[in-house]
């Protein structure tokens, strides 16, 4: 039998929290240098590690909001930063649900069904989906701006190409998914045909509700990619007005002015959206739905 005394016992609770805290103090430093920045006056990366005298000049342009400052001078904002962060959302959004049906439709198919060149196929697509997108960006403006000559809808500065795009990388999680179908009991199966479901029907009432966990799991990190992503928007999408929030911060940071107070600013803003979608999405982010499913 293994004796712990009270004495060492204390010691190392006290070692794993101190521990625990200090690795927090270094992961959550640049995020405080960030805020402290975006309250600082002027546009200056070195200073107070918390001002003496905060400003909310950067917040209220990046809200969208002229500011008058302590000598009467009105500032206005220089970038629509509200705009760039609806794109953004709309973006991920309609990306992470395209994605997340391909996905699912593809893995049940690949784990339920058999068809010639199942395995092939799948092992062919995740050899593809190996090579980095970055690989693929003079081709992907070449493709859609021959597009746009005939529907500009899915041409260059369109968000439905960016969208399209982003639903191409749907491989890991149809593999994913793949597996988590894979350990889901037959027998569920063999219950619903004995019942007259059809294989869609299957998928519908029976598979979809137990995957629901491993879907918004997907779901998540799909649009926090898509929110994050900024070679192929920086390619497609030209205007300012189209712009997503991660492409659009760029304009801060020129090589005539280093906006740094205001790009401080936009950047906590865009954590607003992830933040919001992981709170939304953290009650279905759970697993075990499908034990005691199937009686031993």
């Amino acid at each position: 039998m293994i004796v712990e005394h009270p004495r060492s016992l204390r010691l190392k609770k006290i070692a794993a929290h101190g521990f625990l805290l200090g690795f927090l103090a270094v992961i959550l430093f640049p995020f405080a240098m960030i805020v402290s920045i975006s309250f600082r006056e002027g546009n200056f990366t070195i200073g107070e590690l918390w001002p003496s005298q905060p400003t909310l000049e950067h917040w209220a342009l990046a809200l969208g909001f002229d500011y008058t400052r302590s000598d009467g001078t009105v500032v206005s904002p220089p970038y629509p930063v509200l705009l760039w962060m609806w794109n953004s959302v709309k973006i991920g959004l309609m990306a992470a649900l395209g994605v997340l049906a391909l996905a699912t439709v593809s893995a049940y198919a690949f784990s339920r069904l058999r068809f010639a060149g199942r395995g092939a196929l799948l092992d062919g697509l995740f050899l593809i989906q190996m090579f980095p997108t970055t690989l693929t960006l003079v081709a992907l403006y070449a493709i859609f701006d021959s597009l746009g000559d005939v529907a500009p809808v899915v041409g260059i500065n369109s968000h439905l190409s960016v969208v399209l795009v982003y639903m191409s990388g749907i491989i890991l999680h149809v593999w994913t998914l793949k597996g988590y179908f894979d350990g889901i009991d037959s027998a569920l199966d063999k219950a619903a045909a004995m019942d007259g479901a059809t294989p869609w029907q299957t998928f519908r009432h029976v598979f979809l509700p137990l995957a629901m966990p491993m879907m918004a799991v997907i779901f998540v990190l799909v649009f926090i990619g898509c929110v994050n992503e900024y070679p192929v928007a920086s390619v497609l999408i030209r205007s300012e007005d189209m712009l997503t929030l991660a492409t659009g911060s760029r304009l801060y940071l020129n090589e005539f002015k280093y906006l740094w107070g205001d790009f401080a600013a936009a950047a906590i803003l865009s954590g607003l959206p992830i933040t919001c979608v992981f709170l939304i999405a953290q009650r279905y982010l759970v697993s075990g739905l499908s034990e005691g499913a199937v009686k031993g």
